[in-house]
């Protein structure tokens, strides 16, 4: 069953159905028609048991003369069940002998009989008389069942045939019905990953085309994703590129010609430091990686806020002190968060990496706190970010031009926001009124049910 195609299975419910409908439409029918006709045979019967009683009376023929040659039987019967005189003569008792009690009792009997003379089905109405008599008049139900059985050879006949056309119709309405799928699937059949497309949307508003609405938007988001991963890769293999080109270039440069020991170190060094720059944007790329795929997985643990700075701090001291920048650590939080400490010192580094590599001045490290949210801001005095770059801060590979553009591979924010949002909190960044650039990260005191959406 569940080979045949939709529009047959569907034709075959509905004809199952029809036909039930049918039948039963049918025997209504045939029941009402019938209990109709027996409803006129009982009406004609009382109309002729009075007539009967008064020329029982009179001592006349119980029927009339031109009745009496017909389908209309009536006799009259004794108080002791005994036929006293019938038209015709020598006719059987019409009703059973058990129910004379109830006609002395007054009242009236209807039924039917069978006969054998004259021979057929009689439907028979008896009412008391006078002298504890009973009148019984009958008429021949032959008509009726002649009425019937043309009814049901009718019905035999018409049923069938209304069936057939109502499937016919059905099957016609399914395929018209299923037209508009049919095309969708033919044109879904073509659309691929290097063809996008959308389907026929066919008019009216009805189901179908909602569903199809609804596969355009799913396509739509599938191309979008589709055109997302294409320039990941574009963009991974681009940046991976420039430090393994760097990396080779230095290598064929130390062994081009003898060179000294420091010659030697120095190309080691530099091959060293493209080497770690390498590794550095494996790992970012694998964790973008890995959050695309779901959520970022994180341990969380109870850590203060100024423990997270503290071991910035010192991470970087040296980096600073190096490139003649001071490091701040302000305004010593004594706010606690339910984060993962790895996560969050990753974050941080990647903002103070960016504002010791982009910015000017003074790094500055300091907590806000706002009712159930702590925000963790990594502040410079910097030329801050160029006009129109913060809409698109945190997206990958994302470099802004000038002041804050250059060497970097434009993931850095991107897995701050990554950070923020495992964390169920949200990233920010802002040029600071005074002059440099403000980034931080808006995380809640205790894990929220869902995480939450980035916010630029």
């Amino acid at each position: 069953m569940r080979a045949l195609p939709i529009r047959v299975r569907l034709t075959l419910a509905f004809a199952v159905v029809m036909a039930a409908v049918l039948a039963g439409m049918g025997f209504f029918v045939y029941v009402r028609v019938g209990n109709a006709l027996v409803t006129s045979v009982d009406q004609a019967l009382t109309s002729q048991a009075s007539e009967a009683i008064g020329h029982a009376q009179e001592g006349h023929n119980l029927v009339d003369p031109d009745v009496a040659g017909g389908a209309t039987l009536a006799e009259l019967v004794s108080s002791t069940g005994s036929v006293i005189r019938s038209n015709p003569a020598r006719l059987p008792l019409l009703f059973p002998i058990r129910d004379l009690a109830r006609l002395a009792a007054g009242q009236r009997l209807r039924g039917s009989t069978s006969l054998t003379q004259p021979s057929g089905d009689w439907r028979y109405f008896a009412v008391p008389a006078t002298g504890g008599s009973v009148v019984v008049v009958a008429r021949s139900l032959e008509a009726r069942e002649e009425t019937l059985t043309r009814l049901f050879r009718e019905l035999l006949f018409a049923a069938p045939l209304a069936l057939l056309l109502a499937s016919l119709a059905g099957y016609g309405l399914a395929a018209a019905a299923l037209r508009p799928v049919e095309a969708m699937r033919r044109r879904a059949a073509a659309v691929s990953a290097t063809e996008p497309g959308r389907l026929p949307v066919p008019p009216g508003g009805d189901e179908i085309s909602r569903l199809a609405t609804t596969l355009n938007e799913m396509l739509g988001r599938l191309e979008a994703a589709f055109e997302h991963e294409r320039r990941f890769v574009a963009n991974a293999s681009h940046e991976l590129r420039t430090p393994l080109a760097m990396l080779r270039t230095e290598l064929e440069l130390a062994l081009r010609r003898p060179r000294t020991h420091d010659e030697l170190a120095d190309a080691v060094r530099s091959a060293a430091q493209e080497a770690d720059r390498l590794s550095q944007l494996a790992e970012d790329l694998l964790l973008i990686a890995r959050a695309d795929q779901g959520a970022l997985p994180i341990r969380r643990e109870r850590i203060g806020v100024d423990e997270i700075f503290s071991s910035v701090s010192e991470r970087f001291a040296r980096r600073a002190l190096e490139r003649g920048r001071t490091l701040a650590v302000s305004e010593i939080s004594s706010a606690s968060l339910d984060a993962d400490p790895a996560r969050l010192e990753q974050a941080l580094a990647n903002l103070v990496e960016n504002a010791l590599s982009y910015g000017a001045g003074t790094v500055e490290l300091f907590a806000i706190e706002r009712d159930d949210i702590v925000e963790l801001h990594v502040a410079d005095a910097g030329a801050g970010f160029p006009d129109g770059f913060l809409e698109r801060a945190f997206e990958r590979f994302s470099r802004a031009d000038g002041a804050r553009g250059g060497e970097g591979s434009g993931l850095g924010l991107s897995i701050v926001a990554l950070v923020a949002r495992a964390h169920g909190g949200t990233a920010g960044a802002a040029n600071r009124p005074e002059g440099g650039a403000d980034v931080w990260l808006a995380l809640p005191r205790t894990p929220l049910a869902e995480p939450a959406r980035i916010l630029i």
